[in-house]
């Protein structure tokens, strides 16, 4: 599996819990319910503008696979903006999402996304230009069982995030790769 924000909730990591009765609230105060949180970086070799594009839910197309496939509720059409509204269809799951912020000047984005009385999640994402040409990444999960059930799957993402950065980093290189090919057959063609 590639990814992003998809792999945010299923980053290889089988849940078991049917979405009824068994995962239930916690009856009392003394439940405890897991709670990671985990950060890795990555560096993308763009300048900031360019490799800001990548990390919108469209812009992800280009990378993550064939699995990332946002589908908007807000705005239509679908743009990568503050207080977009979208689904993640994965399996019998149809996870919403919401793009809290898409800070441009600021250089942080950031989702939040709730799976039923399984698990909410925040992801943040954050930019630092190195050069005029390599821009650093640094994406935080913080995840939260919503029932006990789900806090072996919880914690077990949490590990998962925090090695992602590798894999992401193939990804989005390889996308460049293929893209700076595509712009050279183009550029052949064309004359």
């Amino acid at each position: 599996m590639k990814p992003f924000l998809l792999h945010a909730f299923f980053l290889g990591v089988t849940m078991t819990l049917p979405l009824s009765s068994q995962a239930k609230p916690p009856k009392n105060s003394a439940t405890i319910l897991a709670h990671v949180r985990n950060s890795f970086d990555l560096i993308v070799r763009l300048p900031y503008k360019r490799a800001a594009t990548l990390f919108g839910p469209n812009g992800e197309r280009s990378w993550a696979g064939d699995h990332w496939d946002p589908r908007f509720l807000y705005p239509q059409p679908g743009q990568d903006v503050r207080g977009a509204v979208f689904t993640i269809q994965h399996g019998t799951h149809k996870i919403v999402w919401v793009n809290s912020a898409f800070d441009l000047k600021g250089r942080h984005f950031q989702y939040v996304y709730f799976v039923q009385e399984i698990m909410v999640a925040t992801i943040d994402v954050h930019f630092e230009s190195l050069d005029a040409n390599s821009t650093r990444v640094i994406v935080t999960y913080e995840r939260t069982s919503l029932s006990p059930e789900a806090n072996a799957a919880v914690e077990a993402m949490g590990k998962k995030d925090s090695a992602s950065g590798p894999e992401w980093q193939r990804s989005i290189a390889d996308y460049l790769a293929r893209s700076k090919n595509d712009d050279r057959l183009r550029t052949r063609a064309s004359k």
